[in-house]
């Protein structure tokens, strides 16, 4: 019977992760390595993370230095990083590549505390979809006695209204974070 929360509560949790993920990748005015999380680079026909395939490091706090770990490919980290369209404008010297991370304008912080609050959404929407799942499946299955059925769609609803807080929580101090920079 616990089984169909067991699942509704993995998939849950992997959609904070999701989340987090995602909400890590959304700049904050303050340089960090994250910001190239998504950043593929071609490297002998294969397309591989830029964190496999080089040291990122940060200086001063306001930028970034990406050093290959086959110089061969400064070119093409540089390259990736620009057609990554992360608004970050990488200048390529010999062994590696310098990202000067700009300030964020007023403007830009509020454009980013949407898209945060954009992906709060639909981490939600997604929450709300499994918890439907598992209801139905709960109120499907006939070996299910009627008040155990109401527990368990009771605790259904409990698990759904602490991952929606979660996730509220997560884009709130991201949203702070974007924001009080």
């Amino acid at each position: 019977m616990a089984e169909y929360l067991e699942i509704a509560e993995e998939k849950m949790m992997d959609t904070l992760d999701n989340l987090e993920a995602n909400l890590r990748v959304i700049r904050t005015g303050r340089a960090s390595a994250s910001l190239l999380e998504r950043v593929q680079v071609e490297y002998y026909g294969a397309m591989m993370p830029i964190n496999q395939l080089a040291k990122i490091s940060v200086l001063e706090g306001t930028q970034l230095v990406v050093k290959p770990y086959d110089r061969s490919i400064t070119k093409a980290v540089g390259h990736a990083i620009a057609a990554a369209n992360l608004g970050l404008n990488p200048l390529t010297e010999a062994d590696l590549v310098r990202i000067n991370v700009p300030q964020l304008t007023q403007e830009r912080r509020e454009q980013l505390a949407k898209e945060a609050h954009k992906y709060g959404e639909e981490a939600k929407v997604a929450v709300r979809n499994i918890r439907r799942n598992c209801n139905e499946a709960i109120k499907k299955d006939k070996e299910i006695t009627e008040d155990d059925r109401d527990g368990l769609l009771e605790d259904s609803q409990t698990l759904t209204d602490t991952y929606i807080k979660s996730i509220e929580d997560a884009v709130d101090k991201k949203r702070k974070e974007i924001l009080n920079e």
